[in-house]
């Protein structure tokens, strides 16, 4: 996926079956908002993970970057959504436990970055 344009990503995704009920607006919101902030992303994730970055498996460090973008630039998305997406894509795609980890860390980016929704729930 690195090396292919982000329009041909898209559209190719968006053709699949499965995504005939996705939302294609925010889809291509998300995919290129991801692929112009990876690195404000990456910087506010990093300081939850146990490990460096290239040691997170693909399906983890994709998750984190989608769930980042959600909190930081989404703020109509609630917190609770955006943290229970990233654990469901990673139970569905990701390894045995690693939903877990992905669990922990988009919570404490949560709780650092939409503090004001969370303590207004309370």
């Amino acid at each position: 996926m690195a090396e292919t344009e982000s329009a041909a990503l898209i559209e190719q995704f968006l053709d699949d079956d499965h995504m005939e009920r996705a939302d294609a607006d925010y889809f291509r919101r998300l995919v290129l908002g991801v692929l112009q902030a990876v690195t404000e992303l990456e910087d506010a994730f990093v300081g939850f993970l146990d490990r460096p970055i290239v040691q997170l498996d693909p399906i983890e460090h994709a998750v984190l970057l989608v769930s980042s973008f959600e909190l930081l630039h989404c703020p109509e998305l609630p917190y609770r959504v955006a943290i229970n997406e990233a654990v469901e894509l990673t139970k569905t795609y990701g390894g045995t436990d690693s939903h877990r980890y992905i669990n922990g860390v988009v919570d404490r980016l949560a709780r650092k970055v939409r503090d004001v929704e969370i303590r207004a729930r309370r």
